[in-house]
């Protein structure tokens, strides 16, 4: 008796997870703040992540605009922040959270200015979408790269 409980609980189970949607790939980090060590993990946690997804080039277009964000979360903030990675059926999204209001600035890179300035501008010239949304406490700066785009 308890065999045959088992084996239709196990058939109910199966039939229960083959409904449910499938939850797209994501990668979630929490970074701690100022942790500059995050960035390269962050890179090599999304390259996991992305193994089999998009078109040749994606993938890397997608970690160096991923280690932009980062870098910015957690130079320009002395708080942690939270990446967020999402996989879905048209393209990837990838959104740094951060607790601090004040939004960035996206600025014209001058040569004269060394590395700095440039991250938002890579963002704004190679991600197919991006922005900022507020949140009750801090923001998220996002982009998203659609997996055919050439």
């Amino acid at each position: 008796m308890a065999i045959g409980a088992s084996s239709a609980k196990a058939a109910e189970d199966e039939a229960d997870s083959a409904t449910e949607p499938a939850q797209p790939p994501q990668l979630r980090r929490r970074l701690g703040r100022a942790d500059l060590r995050a960035v390269p993990e962050a890179r090599r946690a999304l390259r996991e992540l992305l193994r089999h997804w998009g078109r040749p080039g994606r993938s890397e277009i997608a970690e160096l605009l991923t280690s932009e964000l980062v870098t910015n979360a957690l130079i320009h903030t002395d708080h942690d922040a939270v990446l967020t990675a999402t996989v879905g059926p048209r393209g990837l999204r990838v959104e740094v959270r951060d607790f601090v209001a004040r939004r960035p600035r996206l600025r014209v890179p001058n040569a004269d200015d060394g590395t700095h300035g440039r991250g938002l501008f890579l963002v704004q010239s190679l991600a197919d979408a991006w922005g900022v949304s507020a949140h009750g406490v801090g923001k998220s700066v996002w982009f998203e790269l659609d997996s055919d785009a050439a």
